[in-house]
């Protein structure tokens, strides 16, 4: 790989998806052709699964389904009943935050006392640790239930059982060998769990474990229903795959969020600009979750929890808009960021995997600037901070790589480690920093080697612009809503298409906005970060693309947004 400081991200391959076998198209036959394709795209082959896709929102499976379920409903219900301190020990992403705040307000109204918990990831690091466990013991704890993580904390878990105090885990991410011997784990990809969604994020077990609650209390001022405004939340942050219950679970959430009766979430809606009334999963993705994440990745995530708990108006309103001045100095350092990680990894020609390591990182956001790596030049990406003699990383990942499974290869140089296939952090001592650069190398070669490393972009269908009929596509594209992760937006091409007109648009002229012709039919069309293409942008162009609603002083439009552009073949 040759590594340049272009920004221009490598070509994508185009593939465009299979048509509809005539079977599934007969059983799907009551719905309009783009809508069958788009289903079929997305697994549902039947009347009934799309019946269950369009129509279902809410839970699909029962909570005791999950294994040490039943165990840990008691050990709680114990504890509430002897007026027994608990505390909700979570992590400082937003699936851990609003997790936390769900279930602390959910024990709440079941007259537990119980307070919330979320480490400073610059003082006290992910997961569970030793010395906030013992501040907990030594404050009366004796009851520490887990949201979002604990499923990798062995050691932190006997620490907990040698000073006698009860943890209860409920973790979504991965094991590693033996689960850790806590009295109750609740994690669906433990060996020998039978609960049928594997993927729930954290808030989603989190509402499991409240469904099972109040399944033997019933709550007298709450319902389970109340909290899916945090589960949608969480779900769409965390880029879990929105398929099965986890749609559902979402789809549920949004309606919830529309009824806008959680305070803090009307305040943030505000300073974002979104309408609560018409939210839709990209909303949560690009306008609520990064404010949210804001408050972990530059100070501490308690910010954006006493936001999520708040029930007065002036200080959500407070919280708000220092979450989006929070957001905005993120962005810019993260700029700031991607261009020290570009200085550092442009003497790493030909490597498969890109790792950049630098003291004047900001741990709170590496993860972000790795991410960004992984646009720029299509490989997983590693991109930590170097502190005390330690380095603090998170990765992203690209389909053919699984990350975490990496790491596991090179455990015994960790202090901690852990993750899923896509994305993963660490903190690695620095004594270790070069056998650690060999290994991952020698596994990214293995891995990837002799593979033609390009980004594909998935096509659902090819489409004529002169003769498509827009309400047909936008019916459709409400029923596959909420889109996001293995659940994606509808994504189309045209061939052949005439650029009628163009400008460069934005700081730079970095975005490509263009007026597009096809037979008497016009369209407007914008190409986000595509401005580089202004120069020699041929008269007749294919192109990938979504389409949107763009609505400016109050007058609605059908607009494209561009995801790629080749010349017309």
């Amino acid at each position: 790989m040759q590594v340049n400081n272009t920004h221009v991200p490598p070509r994508k391959r185009w593939k465009v998806k299979e048509p509809v076998p005539e079977a599934v198209r007969q059983d799907l036959d009551g719905y309009l052709p783009i809508l069958q394709q788009l289903l079929y795209n997305r697994n549902v082959l039947t009347s009934r699964d799309a019946e269950v896709y369009i129509n279902k929102a809410g839970p699909l499976y029962t909570p005791s389904q999950l294994t040490g379920m039943e165990k840990a409903v008691k050990r709680i219900l114990e504890a509430i009943a002897n007026s027994e301190p608990i505390a909700v020990y979570g992590d400082y992403d937003v699936d851990g935050v609003t997790a936390t705040a769900l279930l602390v307000q959910a024990l709440q109204s079941l007259r537990a006392e119980v307070r919330g918990f979320i480490p400073n990831r610059f003082e006290e690091g992910y997961g569970l640790s030793k010395e906030p466990l013992q501040k907990l013991y030594d404050e009366g704890i004796r009851l520490i239930i887990t949201v979002d993580c604990g499923i990798r904390s062995g050691r932190e878990v006997a620490f907990c059982n040698e000073l006698g105090m009860d943890i209860i885990i409920t973790d979504h991410h991965e094991p590693r060998g033996e689960v850790p011997a806590a009295l109750a784990v609740i994690c669906p990809k433990q060996v020998g769990d039978l609960y049928p969604e594997k993927h729930l994020a954290g808030v989603g077990l989190a509402f499991k474990l409240t469904e099972a609650l109040y399944h033997e209390v019933p709550s007298h001022t709450t319902r389970e229903s109340d909290f899916l405004d945090l589960v949608a939340i969480g779900t769409v942050a965390d880029i879990v795959p929105l398929t099965g219950e986890n749609r559902t679970l979402v789809k549920a959430g949004l309606q919830r969020i529309k009824l806008q009766q959680r305070l803090g979430l009307r305040a943030l809606a505000g300073v974002a600009s979104i309408n609560l009334s018409n939210i839709t999963a990209r909303d949560i993705g690009f306008g609520i979750g990064p404010r949210l994440n804001a408050s972990g990745r530059m100070e501490t995530a308690q910010m954006a929890y006493d936001l999520l708990m708040s029930s007065d108006y002036q200080q959500a309103g407070i919280l708000a808009q220092q979450l989006d001045d929070l957001n905005r100095s993120r962005q810019e350092m993260t700029r700031a960021h991607v261009e020290r990680a570009e200085q550092l990894v442009a003497d790493q020609p030909d490597a498969d995997i890109v790792i950049a390591f630098d003291p004047e990182f900001n741990k709170g956001i590496v993860g972000l600037v790795a991410s960004k790596l992984v646009e720029h030049y299509y490989r997983p990406s590693i991109v930590g901070q170097i502190e005390n003699g330690a380095i603090r990383a998170s990765c992203r990942s690209i389909p053919e790589f699984h990350i975490t499974r990496a790491l596991d290869e090179c455990a015994e140089l960790f202090d901690h480690h852990g993750g899923h296939s896509m994305a993963a952090g660490f903190t690695l001592y620095e004594e270790f920093v070069d056998e650690f650069h060999k290994r991952m190398s020698e596994i990214a070669s293995r891995e990837l080697g002799g593979l033609d490393l390009s980004p594909e972009l998935e096509i659902d269908m090819e489409l004529s612009l002169a003769a498509v009929n827009p309400r047909d596509v936008f019916e459709a594209l409400a029923k596959i809503e909420p889109a996001g992760q293995a659940n994606p937006e509808a994504v189309f091409c045209s061939k052949s298409v005439q650029v009628y007109r163009y400008s460069t648009v934005g700081k730079e002229g970095s975005h490509l906005r263009m007026t597009l012709k096809d037979g008497k039919v016009f369209y407007n069309a914008i190409a986000w970060r595509q401005g580089h293409l202004a120069e020699g942008l041929p008269q007749q162009i294919d192109l990938v693309y979504t389409f949107e609603k763009n609505i400016y002083k109050n007058e609605e439009t059908i607009q494209l947004n561009v995801k790629d552009i080749h010349p017309a073949e």
